[in-house]
């Protein structure tokens, strides 16, 4: 019988194979860690809100929060683009298809009125916040 077939031996091999993988892993997570360290040097700072940082916490809080509902107003008129210009898409295939212009008319004066009036709700929020 060969020495090297033996289930001993096998097992041998085997150890130092995971042996061997081990030694590549923690040396490729050392190198990763020595050479990203750098990147770690400096963070950037956090901006001051638009309304200035306040005297103290809760008014640096609120003035944070201010921004937040001028960002959401933002997504509301964003989401208003986005249905009024789907539904005008879906408006014009349909009056492609069947020749019914005056509906796609009518979808795109509503739907100008709807974005002017959104826009301009958003603004009129922002002013009482």
């Amino acid at each position: 019988m060969n020495r090297l077939f033996h289930p001993v031996f096998q097992k041998s091999r085997h150890r130092i194979h995971e042996i061997k993988t081990l030694f590549y892993r923690v040396l490729a997570l050392l190198t990763v860690g020595i050479t990203s360290s750098p990147a770690l040097a400096q963070l950037p700072t956090m901006d001051e809100p638009t309304r200035g940082e306040g005297s103290g916490l809760m008014e640096t809080i609120q003035n944070y929060l201010y921004d937040a509902a001028i960002l959401g107003g933002l997504i509301i008129a964003t989401v208003a683009f986005y249905i009024v210009g789907q539904s005008a898409l879906a408006k014009y295939k349909e009056a492609s298809e069947k020749g019914q212009w005056g509906a796609f008319g009518i979808t795109i004066v509503v739907g100008i009125i709807l974005i002017v009036a959104v826009i301009w709700l958003a603004t009129k929020a922002a002013e009482i916040l």
